[in-house]
C-alpha cells in the first residue's frame, strides 16, 4: 500500500503498511518523500493552541553545578517548583562523550537498512528495541521521527535526587531507582516541517527526565500558556521534572514538598532542511505501573 496516499479512513491500514517496512521515518525520506503521509498529521489546532513567546529574555533557567551544596539544592528546588525544566551546565560529563552520544546516534539511524531490521520490535520487555512511533497504532497523530531505545540498571542518580531534597534511600525502598531508560530519536530533514512535529505535546511519566539535544534546537516548553524555546547551550544537559515527582501521593511518602511542576513540551522544526535528534534519559519508570 502507498503510505504516501493514504486518506483519514485508510489510517489503520496505512499505520500497518508504515510499520511493516521497518524502515521508519528516515525510509519515507531515503525513498523521496515530497509530502508527509496523512498519518503524521495531526488536528490543525494542536500546533496553534498556545502562542509562541517572541521575548529575547524569556529562557529556562541555566544552573551551574559549580555552586555550593546549598546554593545548586535552593536553585533545583526553586526552578523545579516554578518551571519544572532547566538546563545544567559544568556537570562533570566530558564535551567530547556528549558528541560521541550525538554522532552514534546518527551513525545508527544512517546505516544501511538490513543492519537496523535486526532492532526493530515493539517488545517492551527486550531490553533493547528500535522502531518508529511507539504509540503509532493508536495515537492521534504519529512523530516525524524513529527511536532507539534501550533500558539498563539506574547508577549515580542519588546526587540527583537529594538536589531535589529527596532521599535516595526512600526511592530505592519503593523499587523507583532501579532503572533508567534512554531514548535516542532521530528526525530526519522533514519536506513539510509546518505540518508535522519531531514530538507531540506532552509531559514526561517519569520521576525525572535527562535531555541532550543536537545544536538544531527544536525542544519547546509550555509556561505560562506560550511556548518557549530551549536554545541549546554547548555541553548543556536539559533537566525536567516528571509527572511521579509532581503527584502528592508519590512525594508525599518522601518528603514534604508537593509543588513541583511536570510540563508541557514539545519537539518543532526549525526548518526543512536539518535533521534533528535529541536523546532522553528517564529515571525511575517503572513506579508508573506499580503505584499508580
Amino acid at each position: 500500500m502507498d503510505i504516501k496516499a493514504a486518506g483519514h479512513g485508510e489510517n489503520d491500514r496505512a499505520e500497518e503498511a508504515f510499520d511493516v517496512t521497518m524502515a521508519g521515518v528516515k525510509g519515507l525520506v531515503d525513498a523521496g518523500t515530497v509530502h508527509v503521509p496523512r498519518i503524521f498529521i495531526g488536528p490543525p489546532n494542536e500546533l496553534t493552541q498556545f502562542a509562541m513567546c517572541y521575548e529575547p529574555n524569556m529562557q529556562i533557567p541555566v544552573i551551574d553545578l559549580h555552586g555550593t551544596h546549598k546554593q545548586i539544592v535552593d536553585e533545583v528546588r526553586t526552578v523545579s517548583e516554578t518551571w519544572g525544566f532547566f538546563q545544567v551546565v559544568n556537570h562533570g560529563v566530558p564535551v567530547s562523550v556528549l558528541e560521541d552520544m550525538i554522532y552514534g546516534v546518527v551513525k545508527f539511524n544512517e546505516q544501511d537498512l538490513d543492519a537496523k531490521k535486526v532492532w526493530y520490535n515493539r517488545d517492551r520487555a527486550k531490553t533493547v528495541r528500535f522502531n518508529s512511533n511507539y504509540d503509532v497504532y493508536h495515537a492521534r497523530a504519529a512523530n516525524w521521527r524513529d527511536t532507539l531505545i534501550y533500558t539498563r540498571p539506574a547508577a549515580a542518580v542519588d546526587d540527583l535526587f537529594i538536589a531535589l531534597g529527596l532521599k535516595p534511600d526512600n526511592l530505592k525502598e519503593l523499587g523507583c531507582a532501579k532503572d533508567y531508560t534512554c531514548a535516542c530519536h532521530y528526525s530526519p530533514a522533514c519536506p513539510e516541517p509546518e505540518l508535522t512535529m519531531g514530538s507531540s505535546r506532552h509531559s514526561d511519566p517519569y520521576f525525572l527526565t535527562i535531555h541532550l539535544q543536537d545544536q538544531i534546537g527544536g525542544l519547546q516548553v509550555l509556561h505560562d500558556n506560550q511556548w518557549v524555546n530551549v536554545n541549546p547551550i554547548s555541553g548543556g544537559l536539559v533537566v525536567n521534572i516528571g509527572d511521579l515527582l509532581q503527584f502528592p501521593e508519590n512525594l508525599s511518602r518522601l518528603c514534604q514538598m508537593t509543588s513541583f511542576q511536570s510540563v508541557q513540551h514539545r519537539v518543532m522544526f526549525t526548518n526543512s532542511n536539518a535533521r534533528m535528534l535529541y536523546v532522553i534519559l528517564g529515571l525511575c519508570n517503572i513506579i508508573w505501573e506499580k503505584y499508580l
